[in-house]
């Protein structure tokens, strides 16, 4: 499992940073292997591998199900989050200093664990997702409590095109007393997308300011489209 956490320190840290700074987003090409994502999607009617299960058309959040994972997460997971999460922290913590925002955040991921848990947010918040046709996601963000981290990670666990068709990966930027604009992804399997929880910071003529940003997955045409979701703060429930 050591090699997940070496091949994280390979990636160019450097240029995703710039991207997620640019775009909101930035997307790692083949984060983890074909044989890690089927082994994640074999799990899937595991019952014991999670806390919660979520009927997507009983809550008007789209059609499809997604499962919360229960503590302790999977070895691959909880070093996905864990070290990607080390990156992340500097990005958000320059989020939060150009738009005056007081919250620092630590730059260890389980010192942010801490200050969620104190706040009374102890349940783990990564998900694995499955649509079928007609499957859909509503634009959305994932906040889940008082204590957030701005950026998340998705991982893509088949091949579009192949597995399924359609299931467009949707990003929508509202920029104050503007139209939205639309911005629509493809990953590839083992691809991971970094994007930003709820808001972005853009330079204006008079600094910066934030640009809300939400989420969503387009419908499904045919086939299968699962999805590993890693949001890095935990929930209340």
């Amino acid at each position: 499992m050591n090699s997940i956490i070496q091949k994280i320190e390979e990636i160019d840290w450097q240029t995703v940073t710039e991207h997620i700074h640019e775009n909101g987003y930035a997307i790692i090409p083949d984060l983890i292997s074909d044989t890690d994502c089927e082994k994640l999607k074999s799990e899937y009617d595991n019952p014991h591998a999670y806390r919660k299960t979520v009927i997507m058309e009983r809550h008007r959040f789209g059609m499809g199900v997604y499962k919360y994972f229960n503590y302790p997460l999977p070895d691959l997971i909880h070093n996905l989050r864990t070290t990607v999460y080390a990156k992340l922290a500097p990005i958000a913590n320059t989020w939060f200093r150009v738009l005056n925002m007081e919250t620092k955040f630590p730059l260890e991921h389980t010192k942010l664990l801490e200050q969620c848990h104190q706040n009374g947010q102890q349940k783990a918040t990564v998900l694995i997702l499955k649509y079928g046709k007609g499957g859909f996601n509503t634009l959305h963000q994932d906040l889940y409590g008082d204590v957030y981290f701005p950026i998340q990670m998705v991982l893509m666990l088949n091949e579009p095109d192949k597995d399924f068709t359609g299931g467009e990966f949707v990003l929508t930027q509202q920029v104050p007393r503007a139209q939205s604009k639309a911005i629509v992804l493809r990953p590839r399997k083992g691809d991971a997308v970094i994007f930003t929880t709820n808001f972005k910071p853009e330079k204006g003529t008079r600094g910066y300011y934030r640009i809300s940003m939400k989420h969503g997955v387009s419908e499904i045409k045919t086939g299968e489209r699962y999805a590993l979701g890693i949001i890095f703060h935990d929930a209340i429930s």
